[in-house]
């Protein structure tokens, strides 16, 4: 029943995106239109997050029927500074997501209110903590914007569908795990988007399946980490899988990651708070991650888990400073100017822990290309440093058709070989693309613990063995995929043919015994 009760309040949530989908459609441009509806739902989030928080804090306290909404801002004010430290930021009664609804559709200046609480809360930070968690929080929600609206009035008009629409959405109550319809709906909106991403947003979405395969296998046999830390992080999808995975609580000092995108990495601050990850235990970074990495005070990291943008150019040798690098020095050689591939894979080495896991979509053409990029793989393998290598099915990912692998990096193996799984077969066809199931995900992940060797599927595959075949890292050199061809036996076959001109001599002579005849009576 749970389960049902769950797909039915997925289904409505999902409507009511719909629902606002349908108000603003031909207005905003999906992806703005996306960037509004988190804009606007964070800002319910956080409203009324801190509302809950006060008025259970005053109701433990005696004070029943406490409603923080109904105060003066003048009488909030006093509580400014300790909400703050609890909570990161602080918000006036007066500029509530519920207060500012009851007013929207009468308030001529619905622009410069939002614009003024979306201000005010990202300065309620400045100077503390989470000051960093929370700077240009709002800046992709320009409410001022012709994308939302070509007058004042227009955009207003918009905006208060835009509310409502939010306002409707059911989210519950927070002690009814209300976040997970927040994450959901986040989720979801991410899903709708995801094939306009690259052209228009910057992004790059992982399908919620491959986040799980791949997280799966980054924590597996692990029951908590010290931190779980994405180079490339997008919107966080990957860090929340793990925080979902292990248990938000069992990732003990916090979730990192590094954007280079800015819109994006404004969405994954946005998601961590949605998911109800304090600003306390999360540090998202903007920047370029391969020649300007935030989080050098914070490695090593037990968990990375990573789906970096496949073959983009970065400086390589062009910079000389970069191979003195001391991530990418050990190699002896940086990935090449055309393809930084490698370059992701070397800084996740560098910055995983001794005990940690680190799981790695890669493009498939960094397993076989020469050059640089075959120095670096004999690097790799010559060190022992990769666990696995897998195979995914093609068609995946939004956007594109390609096969792509997963490789798995550890500091501490317990022997020298290297576990390649064959998973291109591992899927059902879903409209247009290719879905990985729980079962297939089950049975990857099952191999990956075991490192049976299993015919046409998996192989366990000894040093040496990679060395002679100059250390190419193909699945397919290693595990033979099964032939499907419908297997001939030719003796059968023969005396089956045999028998076929046996009648059909049979027959010739029938023919020719009829036409006599026909002859002989004419």
């Amino acid at each position: 029943m749970a389960d049902v009760r769950k797909e039915q309040e997925r289904d409505e949530l999902h409507r009511a995106i719909w629902a606002i989908a349908d108000e603003l459609r031909g207005s905003v441009d999906g992806w703005d239109f996306k960037s509004y509806v988190l804009g606007m739902m964070f800002y319910r989030y956080i409203s009324e997050n801190l509302t809950n928080y006060i008025n259970e804090g005053e109701i433990e306290a005696g004070e029943v029927g406490f409603d923080y909404a109904q105060l003066s801002d003048e009488d909030a004010e006093q509580a400014r500074e300790d909400l703050v430290k609890t909570k990161g930021f602080f918000i006036l009664p007066s500029e509530l997501f519920c207060n500012v609804r009851k007013r929207a559709a009468n308030d001529e200046n619905l622009n410069m209110t939002l614009e003024a609480a979306f201000n005010h809360i990202e300065e309620s930070a400045k100077g503390s903590e989470s000051e960093d968690n929370f700077a240009g929080l709002f800046d992709d929600i320009d409410v001022n914007s012709n994308k939302l609206g070509a007058t004042v009035a227009k955009r207003n008009a918009n905006l208060v569908k835009l509310i409502e629409g939010v306002a409707n959405m059911g989210l519950g109550n927070y002690k009814d795990n209300s976040i997970d319809a927040f994450g959901d709906a986040y989720e979801y909106l991410m899903s709708m988007y995801a094939s306009n991403a690259g052209k228009s947003g910057g992004e790059f979405f992982t399908p919620q399946e491959v986040s799980e395969l791949l997280t799966r296998m980054a924590v597996a046999r692990k029951t908590e980490v010290n931190k779980v830390y994405d180079p490339a992080c997008g919107s966080g999808s990957l860090l929340l899988k793990a925080a979902k995975i292990l248990g938000k609580e069992n990732v003990r000092q916090g979730f990192y990651g590094q954007e280079i995108n800015l819109t994006t990495y404004n969405l994954c601050r946005i998601n961590m708070f949605l998911h109800d990850i304090d600003f306390d235990k999360f540090d998202i970074a903007h920047e370029d991650t391969l020649l300007n990495p935030q989080h050098w005070d914070d490695e090593p990291f037990e968990v990375i888990v990573s789906n970096p943008p496949y073959s983009i150019k970065w400086e390589g040798d062009d910079n000389p400073v970069l191979i003195n690098d001391p991530r990418f020095s050990p190699a002896g050689v940086l990935a090449p100017k055309s393809k930084a591939d490698l370059a992701f894979i070397m800084h996740s080495l560098a910055w995983l822990a001794t005990n940690g896991t680190a799981a790695v979509v890669c493009f498939p053409g960094i397993m076989y290309r020469g050059g640089a990029e075959k120095k670096i793989r004999q690097y790799l393998i010559d060190n022992n440093f990769i666990d696995c290598i897998i195979q995914l099915p093609s068609n995946l990912f939004f956007g594109t058709s390609i096969a792509t692998c997963i490789m798995v990096l550890k500091r501490s193996k317990s022997d020298n070989k290297t576990l390649f799984i064959d998973a291109s077969g591992e899927f059902v066809k879903v409209t247009n693309n290719n879905r990985l199931t729980g079962g297939n995900i089950a049975h990857i992940v099952d191999e990956f613990v075991s490192r049976a060797d299993v015919k046409h599927f998996a192989r366990c595959v000894p040093y040496e063995e990679i060395v002679t075949q100059d250390y190419n890292l193909s699945v397919s050199s290693y595990v033979e995929a099964e032939d499907t061809r419908e297997k001939i036996d030719i003796v059968k076959l023969n005396a089956e043919i045999e028998e076929i001109v046996a009648r059909e001599q049979v027959l010739r002579n029938e023919i020719a015994k009829i036409i006599a005849e026909i002859e002989v009576g004419v």
